[in-house]
């Protein structure tokens, strides 16, 4: 009988997405593991393949489809001898979110990150990264009859340069004087979490300067010690460990709100925020307290990698225990990070510059940074934050603690 494609749900907090692109027609015979579509979801646009085979009957819902509901029938695969005549399409109703497929109609399985958006579905919008359309209005350039390089025909940085430099395509400033682009399904998605979080968790926060001149000239000595195998230490891999041996000398602040329960973590499970293109995604410092330093430097680049590249497993950014939000490469002295439930904290740092500080009743120059720590007051009261913080502080201003405990 003819099986109904439906819209998958990719992640756990998928109730709907874009159906970005097809990557079959109607007509076109599917075998089983073929790539039939591409999806963006809350966190990536994914690939999505057949699990049966088949000839496609009817495509239901177009390319660049958004808000697509969850279970929604989105094309009809046809077996050997079969036709569209036989199906009634004014039965393929969506079923609401909140229900289950069932397994027979699933004509989908599990997805694979691709590693740029889908193409453009609109002849009027220009498909650019935020780089090259940052560079084109910083130069005056107008990007609509620039030839994208980059995968499906998107322009990407070097397009921008490549025209600056010849001088093409200047335009005076007498065009439109604001562009309006469409919410994508994770800037959606992160904009409902966020707000949420804001509304229903009851935040406090508590802030600290660390001196991190001592941590600085043991990452120097210990990059100068791996140089020869080509790694480097960030001081980020510092407040990712930091934070988790912090979290294992105060398990109370290791936790979660659970609606009914709070849940307290036996492991430090380090969240680091990323910034992709199209929003944020938080991959997963598993256990970070039990490993070195070097291997947690070693999978933070890897997670970071695969995160912009769109191919992190959902179980490499689903879950942990505490996040970590570093905006210091950029500058920013101290913010305020909004906690990432059901986490109960969020730690923010800052840059690390020079400030005057006292010093036993003396001035000295030393190298600060502010640490911004966002709490979940149903989860953690002040004292154990204040507690939590002080840790990461101690260890930070005494990095040789951390190593002591553990080999680099």
């Amino acid at each position: 009988m003819p099986i109904n494609v439906l819209m998958p749900a990719l992640s756990p907090t998928m109730t709907e997405g874009t159906l970005a692109r097809w990557h079959k027609k109607e007509g076109d015979a599917v075998e089983a593991g073929e790539l039939l579509a591409e999806i963006e979801t809350d966190k990536a646009t994914m690939e999505v393949e057949a699990v049966d085979e088949g000839t496609i009957g009817k495509i239901l819902v177009a390319d660049g489809t958004s808000n697509v509901k969850v279970n929604a029938v989105i094309a009809v695969l046809l077996e050997e001898g079969e036709s569209m005549d036989d199906v009634d399409l004014s039965a393929l109703e969506a079923p609401e979110a909140s229900e289950a497929a069932p397994a027979e109609e699933t004509a989908v399985e599990a997805p694979t990150p691709v590693v740029e958006a889908a193409a453009p579905v609109s002849s009027e919008r220009v498909f650019a990264s935020p780089l090259a359309r940052r560079i084109a209005e910083q130069k005056n350039v107008s990007l609509h009859s620039v030839q994208g390089s980059g995968p499906h025909g998107r322009i990407i940085k070097r397009d921008v340069e490549s025209l600056s430099a010849g001088g093409r395509h200047f335009v005076e400033d007498t065009g439109p004087a604001f562009e309006d682009r469409p919410i994508g399904t994770m800037r959606k998605v992160i904009a409902e979490r966020l707000t949420e979080s804001k509304q229903t968790i009851p935040h406090f926060y508590l802030e600290v300067d660390c001196a991190i001149d001592t941590l600085l000239e043991a990452r120097k000595g210990l990059n100068e010690g791996l140089k020869d195998q080509g790694k480097k230490i960030t001081v980020n891999d510092f407040v990712v460990w930091a934070s988790a041996m912090a979290l294992r000398e105060n398990p109370e602040a290791n936790a979660s709100w659970m609606g009914d329960k709070i849940r307290y973590y036996n492991r430090s499970d380090v969240s680091v925020a990323v910034a992709i293109e199209g929003g944020l995604i938080t991959p997963i410092v598993k256990s970070a307290h039990a490993k070195t330093l070097v291997e947690i430097s070693d999978e933070v680049k890897s997670l970071v990698k695969k995160a912009h590249a769109g191919q992190l497993k959902p179980e490499e950014f689903q879950g942990g225990s505490f996040s970590v939000s570093n905006l210091g490469m950029f500058g920013t002295k101290s913010f305020q990070a909004i906690v990432n439930p059901p986490q109960a904290c969020i730690l923010a740092v800052g840059a690390g510059e020079e400030r005057a500080v006292v010093v036993d009743g003396c001035i000295e120059v030393k190298t600060m940074m502010t640490c911004t720590l966002s709490v979940d007051h149903r989860v953690v009261d002040g004292k154990v934050a204040a507690e939590l913080l002080a840790t990461i502080k101690r260890y930070l201003e005494n990095p040789w603690l951390m190593l002591a405990k553990g080999h680099m």
